[in-house]
């Protein structure tokens, strides 16, 4: 473990300039979290739906359920993170492995009896989305509290999302390939290998950052008294101004991101009739959220963080609106649609946790920092829950059948949910937070 005093800072009483190696391998844990992450999102309730005749009402029902439960989970998991954080170490070796353990289930289930596999489902999921939400809501703390000029901060959330998106762009892309040679049983059997490869490798590099002792000067809270809203607990954090805000433009904005993330498979099969695209459509969109990541931030520099993410909303609304207009063959049409809304992803992965770093460093709140992340990630599974939960049993009684071409009304029921609803939700997002720019960005005391 390095000296403590070699990260107290330069002369000026400033935190020393954040190097790439050490960026390299904090990050690095967020590209096995991204790999796992999609799947469990995107694939998971089309694997059941499709092969082994789960219904669409059914999936969407457990997962709201789950997610119901992540609603006392998630505080919990930050609260007693916190409460343990000398231990944080062993918090992080557990999470990973429930999440792999719970993700190894989920696509690998064995036989069983008929209406078996939901409840298979629902276990595996929530076992793995356990393990997700102790891993990420720790491993977001301890980037939120590592000591870092503003601008650095930025860097510190760009990196992580950048090789998270890698993790994304991999999820996305491996399926498809797999699925030309297997069929989907063996396909994510392979995937699961490769998540095991990836936590792996992945974990002992942030280990490596993580031993070399780059929070020995962050403050604790004997450093600091806690005076602010968030020293009361959650409910005193959700009842601050700032917090008011923030969580509920970024759950509003998560909402309608989930929308058509929840349906987008569905969306290529049915509607399109491209599934044979459906790795080159998730790839592009991907790849333009990474490319874009610098400019975003360069935007947060020059106009501000909170003002940039608001920005992004309406260039998401603007260029996935056209979603809607598409149907059978539309294969070019859309790959411009990736290319441009997801131009704005880059964004909605760096800005807001920017801005939660930002928040604990001003509040001094570095003891409580889990407890901000904690009440993030419930908040993001929320969003991704009532999409799922509203979304999915909605089309089932539109008479949608996945597997069968979505044409006529039932094609029109299926991009309305998929692009027009959305887009009225970010829209809703995007005028809260433009007009709340003093407080989120706490240019104003609040």
């Amino acid at each position: 473990m390095s000296d403590p005093a070699a990260h107290r800072g330069t002369p000026s009483g400033l935190p020393p300039k954040i190097g790439r190696p050490d960026l390299f391998l904090y990050g690095s844990l967020a590209l096995p979290l991204a790999f796992a992450g999609l799947p469990v999102y995107l694939h998971a309730p089309d694997f059941y739906a499709t092969s082994y005749g789960v219904s669409l009402a059914s999936l969407g029902a457990v997962l709201l359920g789950l997610r119901i439960v992540d609603a006392v989970q998630d505080p919990l998991i930050g609260a007693f993170s916190d409460a343990f954080a000398a231990r944080r170490k062993m918090i992080l070796l557990a999470g990973a492995f429930m999440l792999l353990a719970g993700f190894a289930g989920l696509f690998n289930p064995p036989a069983l009896p008929v209406g078996g596999h939901l409840a298979w489902f629902a276990v595996s999921v929530f076992i793995c989305t356990t393990g997700f939400s102790i891993l990420s809501i720790n491993y977001q703390a301890l980037g939120g509290i590592w000591p870092a000029s503003s601008s650095d901060r930025t860097r510190i959330t760009g990196t992580r999302e950048a090789l998270g998106l890698v993790g994304i762009l991999m999820a996305s892309v491996l399926p498809s390939v797999l699925r030309n040679t297997y069929d989907a049983a063996a396909a994510f059997q392979v995937v699961t290998l490769a998540l095991a490869v990836l936590l792996i490798g992945g974990g002992w590099l942030f280990l490596r950052w993580f031993a070399k002792g780059h929070l020995a000067c962050a403050p604790s809270s004997t450093d600091k008294p806690q005076t602010g809203p968030a020293s009361g607990g959650f409910s005193s954090l959700l009842r601050g101004g700032w917090a008011r805000q923030f969580y509920g433009i970024y759950f509003i904005s998560n909402f309608a991101s989930a929308i058509p993330a929840v349906l987008v498979l569905f969306y290529i099969r049915d509607r399109l009739a491209a599934e044979s695209w459906t790795g080159l459509f998730l790839l592009v969109y991907f790849l333009s959220g990474a490319a874009s990541m610098p400019v975003w931030q360069m935007v947060g520099r020059r106009v501000g963080t909170a003002r940039a993410w608001g920005i992004s909303m309406i260039v998401a609304v603007i260029t996935f609106v056209w979603a809607f207009t598409l149907g059978a063959g539309d294969i070019v049409p859309f790959v411009i649609v990736c290319v441009l809304s997801g131009s704005a992803l880059g964004a909605d992965l760096a800005l807001p946790p920017a801005l939660l770093a930002d928040r604990i460093e001003r509040a001094g709140d570095q003891a409580i920092a889990s407890r901000y992340f904690a009440v993030a990630t419930f908040f993001a599974k929320a969003s991704f829950a009532l999409a799922t939960g509203l979304s999915l049993p909605m089309l089932d009684a539109l008479g949608y059948v996945p597997g069968q071409p979505a044409v006529a009304e039932v094609g029109l029921y299926l991009s309305g949910v998929y692009a027009l609803a959305p887009c009225a939700i970010k829209i809703v997002a995007a005028v809260w937070l433009l007009n709340s720019l003093n407080v989120v960005s706490e240019k104003t005391t609040p």
